[in-house]
């Protein structure tokens, strides 16, 4: 499949979230590039220098095992006998200098897109996130103002003070 074929959702549904970053795996990456895995991997190995940690990892055996017992990723009959590699945002970027096709290009600038997009989406929901604790801590500082407020009232009303002097004119006799 051409890489304008991918609709940007079916990239997405690639990406996974892994010690806290975005991620995309070496045979999602290797069927968006219309490579065999292997191919990928060897060119990787390749050039390791180019992929430092923060670009791409091996996955442990208890992520890839939480990340397969999601719906969204296949498990074939033969099975993989290592995890896979992750790779990150940059990883992805650096990817196509290393598989350099007209189609790695291409599927690359797609990526790049839909990490954007993600990240867009993130920052918005960060921004209501923080909104809505904003409005949570007004909320209590509201309730808590109002609450004191009932409580010196009904203590007024509980305990009403004695005849008090009286201020102001009564009415009566002119100077």
């Amino acid at each position: 499949m051409v890489a304008e074929a991918w609709p940007e959702e079916a990239i997405a549904a690639r990406i996974h979230w892994v010690r806290g970053q975005k991620v995309m795996l070496a045979h999602d990456l290797a069927v968006l590039y219309g490579v065999p895995t292997f191919r990928l991997n060897e060119a990787v190995k390749r050039n390791m220098s180019r992929f430092p940690e923060d670009f791409m990892f091996a996955l442990t055996k208890e992520e890839w095992a939480n990340l397969t017992s999601q719906p969204a990723i296949s498990r074939s009959w033969g099975g993989r006998r290592l995890p896979p590699f992750a790779f990150t945002e940059h990883g992805v970027l650096m990817l196509s200098s290393v598989l350099n096709s007209e189609q790695a290009i291409a599927v690359n600038i797609r990526i790049m897109r839909v990490f954007v997009r993600l990240n867009r989406l993130l920052q918005n929901d960060l921004e209501l996130q923080l909104r809505v604790e904003r409005l949570e801590g007004r909320q209590e500082r509201t309730d808590t103002a109002v609450s004191e407020l009932f409580e010196v009232v009904k203590h007024l009303l509980d305990h009403p003070t004695g005849d008090r002097l009286r201020i102001g004119y009564r009415g009566g006799d002119p100077l």
